[in-house]
């Protein structure tokens, strides 16, 4: 199957007329997460720190050839030393987005989440897949499928309205959202229905904003219009949503690694709700895919810098 990333060209695209975003990057020690900052660098992407120990970080850079001799090193001990630095950058206001390298996605969310010393903020922290589907005319949005395992209604306000607003950032003219669960009909034996009709209602009295939303939607109806119309669904999302909101994290991983391992799709990572954007990559993904999820979290903190500089404006 050939796929020529057009979704993903075109959000790195849109970054050219961008500064590069300064970007704390926790514990790049091996060759594809410190191959994958040096890309993103030269793209203009991100202006990177590299937060870890620094014996190890020169030493993959001599052993695979990468050229780091221009960036700067935060030398930290060990990888949870090297979150909580990286942390730390984004606190004292030197970096405006976080990238996980080689460390476990649960070290460097520790350091995210503490209460002290952390990036909360009153949002939920939430994930999102931007899905580069072959033969899908739109990038796709699917949240949650990596942070929040069972989110309550609560929980998922935030989530939708964190990925509407990063669907917002990447420049989509119309967000159009589907709760997605296993049927179309609100149906009272199963909790998914309820709360994507509690959501969609929610959105009509304006808690949720910047966007329409749908459901509950089985995916098939929230994907296809030929689906939507056979079962007479008349909405202005349905067959057409660009956001889709799985019921919990086994759904929205499911759905996910469907789309790329059968599909042939790519999915750029990235963490939001928390004080900056949060780069999530996968030594699995490809080149392209690790510069997109670069490109995502660059157009996401300069939305964040312009919303800051207008309210203090």
């Amino acid at each position: 199957m050939t796929h020529k990333h057009e979704k993903y060209d075109h959000l790195i695209a849109l970054c050219k007329p961008l500064p590069a975003t300064p970007t704390a990057v926790a514990h790049p020690c091996d060759q594809s997460s410190l191959q994958a900052v040096v890309d993103a660098a030269q793209k203009g992407l991100i202006a990177p720190i590299l937060v870890g120990p620094r014996s190890r970080i020169e030493a993959v850079a001599k052993q695979h050839g990468i050229d780091i001799l221009n960036l700067e090193i935060v030398d930290a001990s060990h990888s949870e030393a090297s979150a909580a630095a990286a942390v730390a950058l984004v606190r004292e206001g030197r970096a405006e987005a976080l990238m996980k390298g080689s460390l476990h996605t649960d070290e460097l969310m520790g350091a995210v989440v503490g209460r002290d010393t952390g990036l909360r903020t009153a949002r939920r922290i939430s994930h999102c897949f931007i899905m580069d589907v072959p033969g899908h005319p739109d990038a796709l949005i699917i949240t949650d499928a990596a942070v929040n395992i069972a989110p309550t209604l609560k929980e998922k306000v935030d989530i939708v309205q964190n990925a509407i607003d990063l669907a917002r950032d990447l420049g989509m003219p119309e967000v159009r959202v589907a709760i997605l669960s296993a049927m179309e009909t609100v149906n009272p034996d199963v909790p998914s229905t309820l709360e994507a009709a509690a959501l969609c209602k929610m959105a009509d009295r304006k808690q949720i904003t910047g966007a329409l939303l749908d459901g509950p939607l089985a995916l098939d109806n929230a994907i296809s219009l030929q689906a939507a119309q056979i079962k007479k669904i008349d909405s202005p999302v349905a067959g057409r949503a660009n956001v889709l909101v799985v019921p919990d994290l086994e759904a929205g991983n499911m759905l996910a690694k469907s789309l790329s391992f059968l599909a042939g799709a790519d999915a750029a990572g990235i963490v939001l709700g928390a004080r900056v954007p949060i780069i999530l990559t996968s030594r699995a993904d490809s080149v392209t895919t690790r510069l997109a999820s670069c490109a995502v979290a660059a157009l996401a903190a300069n939305a964040q810098r312009a919303s800051s500089s207008k309210a203090v404006g």
